[in-house]
């Protein structure tokens, strides 16, 4: 089983070669400043671990950022400050919540049940998936699991942990020496969230660690994700194979998979066909 790259606009997609390969995926957001691309070499590592899973990893909308002087820059929503006060309006992070939640849709749309996507990021991003990871419409949307990296629970005053999401698992993982989001932030986040309801909520330390991942949290990461989304043959999802393909959904699924240049000059339904079997099973 091998992963397939691609980048469009702002997003990055690394998924199984093979549609049908895919029974989980999870969606990775990056930290203040930052972009897909400051993740990605993480999620082919971990996709290269787990290659059944999917790694969705959006870019945020540039916008001012109130905590450095209104400059421009990728943020998920404005921040007045790290303290928890100023922590409470994070204006825009509800366009931003429905960002994912579309991002999650979609997948849904295409066959995967709730339960086999999880939330991840770093910094700002961590906050984002636990804001949205606990606030799911439904009970029926309860999603495997949220990792936070170097997170906090952001909009505390307009959080409310959606009734039968208690025991989604959480992984909070900081470090001891981060100066920029403190780790008694974290502390304080799996105690809001405790008396919120949230009752698998597990911080993990990385002592004299900044604002920053390592290679024992990534690892971590990792054996959190094998136990809460191990694969699946089951929820695997079910595309139509390239020959019952119209043309029309060969020409999409070519370009989805980023093989325009390769699909240039061809013709004949059975070039497609050929085009697209041949990248699923790494020919190409």
């Amino acid at each position: 089983m091998s992963t397939t790259t691609k980048r469009t606009g702002g997003t990055i997609e690394i998924s199984p070669r093979n549609p049908a390969d895919q029974s989980a995926c999870i969606v990775l957001s990056h930290g203040l400043g930052d972009t897909a691309e400051g993740w990605a070499d993480v999620a082919e590592h971990l996709a290269s671990k787990m290659p059944y899973i999917k790694f969705i990893l959006p870019t945020a909308p540039t916008q001012p950022v109130t905590m450095n002087g209104g400059f421009p820059m990728p943020s998920w929503y404005d921040i007045t400050g790290l303290d928890e006060r100023s922590n409470e309006n994070c204006e825009g992070i509800l366009e931003s919540k429905n960002t994912i939640l579309q991002l999650l849709q979609t997948e849904h749309s295409r066959g995967l049940p709730y339960s086999r996507m999880m939330l991840a990021g770093f910094s700002q991003g961590g906050a984002l998936s636990l804001f949205v990871g606990l606030q799911m419409p439904s009970v029926e949307q309860k999603l495997a699991g949220i990792v936070a990296m170097s997170g906090y629970l952001p909009g505390a005053k307009q959080f409310n942990l959606t009734p039968g999401l208690e025991e989604t698992p959480i992984l909070h993982a900081h470090g001891t020496a981060d100066p920029v989001v403190r780790f008694e932030l974290a502390q304080k986040s799996k105690e809001f969230l405790k008396e919120k309801g949230a009752v698998n909520y597990e911080v993990k330390s990385y002592a004299g660690m900044v604002h920053s991942a390592c290679p024992e949290e990534v690892e971590d990461i990792r054996a959190f994700i094998e136990k809460v989304l191990p694969h699946d043959l089951d929820s695997c999802i079910k595309p139509k194979s390239p020959s019952e393909m119209s043309v029309k959904e060969l020409r999409e699924a070519i370009r989805n998979a980023g093989l325009g240049s390769k699909a240039v000059g061809l013709m004949e339904k059975h070039e497609f066909v050929k085009l697209l079997q041949d990248h699923q099973n790494g020919k190409l």
